[in-house]
């Protein structure tokens, strides 16, 4: 008996060592799990909450597309918007929402890809309890850039 209480505490011994000596990840660390670095927070009053930017293409005369990768914070969102070119969603990581005007808010999940037709009033967002990551392409720049409208109330995003 006596020796089985002490292979039973050496036993734990080693897992609490085992446990106590793994080191938390760096915020670098956890970045490089990323697909695209999740870039800097957006500073203007397009977004409600808090949001990042990367930009991953630059708009030029060649492609007339830019590309970025935006990360929102939970329920974190952008205004209503318009896209005179259109623009495509590409879901990366969490939960979130896409609506168009008039019509229900539709859930997004990782895998999920958004054709938004051009000029079609619409925002989008995280859930309330998850990040959301996406691929934002907008294309046909050429025809225009983005319009930005009015902030989506806490009324509209919580229906």
């Amino acid at each position: 008996m006596k020796s089985k209480l002490i292979v039973v505490a050496i036993s734990a011994m080693v897992l609490m060592v085992g446990c106590t000596n793994q080191k938390p990840e760096t915020p670098k660390e956890q970045e490089a799990e990323l697909a695209f670095p999740k870039g800097e927070i957006i500073a203007n009053n397009n977004f409600t909450g808090t949001a990042w930017l990367q930009m991953l293409v630059n708009n030029d005369s060649t492609y007339n597309t830019s590309i970025g990768n935006v990360t929102f914070e939970p329920k974190a969102r952008t205004n209503w918007h318009k896209h005179p070119g259109g623009q495509i969603l590409l879901i990366t990581e969490g939960r979130g929402y896409y609506q168009e005007k008039g019509k229900p808010a539709q859930l997004l999940h990782k895998g999920d890809v958004v054709r938004i037709p051009p000029d079609a009033e619409h925002w989008h967002g995280a859930a309330a309890e998850y990040s959301l990551t996406h691929i934002a392409i907008s294309p046909n720049t050429d025809k225009g850039s983005v319009v930005w409208l009015q902030p989506v109330s806490d009324e509209e995003y919580n229906r």
